[in-house]
């Protein structure tokens, strides 16, 4: 079963210098229909005004990947870490035991446009920790690309969760098939552009909620880039 919500369903927050759409549940956007899907608990797709940011704050027990769209996210955590995060990398946090950190747009005039994606993690208390890597646009081209999963397979960012993240860019005649196990989850999020998932017409910021099937098909995109999800319970 394939449940298609769209862009304009989502719940929105305008703080000025942060616009926000929630895909779930999220601060003062509360929607009991939509609390995450499987282990999936947070899409934000957010949009920080030049010279802004999130001041120093925390988080305990939670795998947090963050996906640059444009512009580029400065890291700085309680671990260590002082990065940039530009657009086709992918920064996993896992918060474990608890972190502090913080996420600025240092650029005068331009915009970060980025997804914040939370999983809840399978183990609790573990120590917190960082991992970057870059994602270029060939590994995504026409194909789903692994970015993310428990056991690091293809170069992807480890996650101590029972997840797997792909992405992907798809145009014209490209297409791509994904094996599915049928009593797991799925989430596809359309990023940008147009993609039809199972037959089912997306466009950008539209998602699709999949249970029960056996095998999820990407088709007839339009400068189309996509996550996709394989969630745990």
């Amino acid at each position: 079963m394939l449940t298609l919500r769209k862009s304009r369903e989502r719940g929105y927050a305008d703080h000025g210098w942060l616009k926000s759409f929630h895909s779930f549940s999220f601060a003062g956007y509360h929607d009991p229909q939509h609390m995450g899907w499987g282990n999936l608990r947070v899409i934000n797709e957010d949009r920080i005004a030049p010279g802004t940011g999130f001041g120093v704050h925390g988080h305990r027990d939670m795998e947090i990947i963050s996906y640059v769209l444009a512009g580029e996210l400065a890291h700085r955590d309680t671990l260590g870490n002082v990065r940039g995060i530009p657009p086709g990398d992918v920064q996993r946090m896992s918060a474990g035991s608890g972190v502090r950190h913080s996420e600025f747009n240092h650029a005068p005039n331009e915009s970060t446009h980025l997804l914040q994606i939370w999983i809840e993690p399978n183990v609790m208390g573990l120590a917190p920790s960082y991992e970057q890597k870059t994602f270029t646009d060939d590994c995504k081209r026409g194909r789903l690309c692994l970015v993310a999963c428990g056991d690091g397979a293809h170069g992807a960012v480890i996650i101590h969760a029972d997840a797997r993240l792909y992405a992907g860019l798809f145009d014209g005649a490209e297409t791509a098939q994904l094996t599915l196990a049928p009593q797991r989850k799925s989430y596809v999020h359309l990023v940008r552009g147009e993609l039809e998932v199972n037959g089912t017409a997306l466009t950008a910021g539209d998602a699709a909620l999949i249970e029960g099937e056996h095998l999820l098909r990407l088709a007839h995109g339009k400068e189309a880039e996509v996550l996709v999800f394989d969630l745990g319970a």
